[in-house]
């Protein structure tokens, strides 16, 4: 599949991007030399082949979901300057309209 000049000015408008006509031409270019290397990968045979995650069969060491600290909130939020209701208190940092 190739791309025309045209099909590359209408892809840059529908993604807002200003591209000079040089710039057109090389992505022409390029973007065509990507599309043709998916449509070789597409022709390949892929009957039998499992689809994967991941290139090698590792499995995930799974650890028990346990508490492994102790509860600090109230030691951490004594220092706090601020704290309401079990919250930190911070100034407002960014204005709105």
């Amino acid at each position: 599949m190739s791309l025309t000049a045209a099909d590359v000015k209408k892809i840059a408008h529908l993604a807002r991007l200003n591209m000079s006509d040089t710039d057109v031409e090389v992505y022409s270019k390029q973007l065509s030399s990507i599309l043709e290397f998916v449509e070789q990968m597409n022709k390949a045979d892929t009957t039998g082949i499992e689809p994967l995650a991941h290139s090698i069969e590792i499995a995930a060491p799974m650890r028990d979901d346990q508490v492994s600290e102790t509860n600090q909130r109230a030691a951490f939020q004594a220092i706090a300057p601020q704290v309401e209701a079990g919250l930190y208190l911070v100034p407002k940092v960014i204005e709105g309209e």
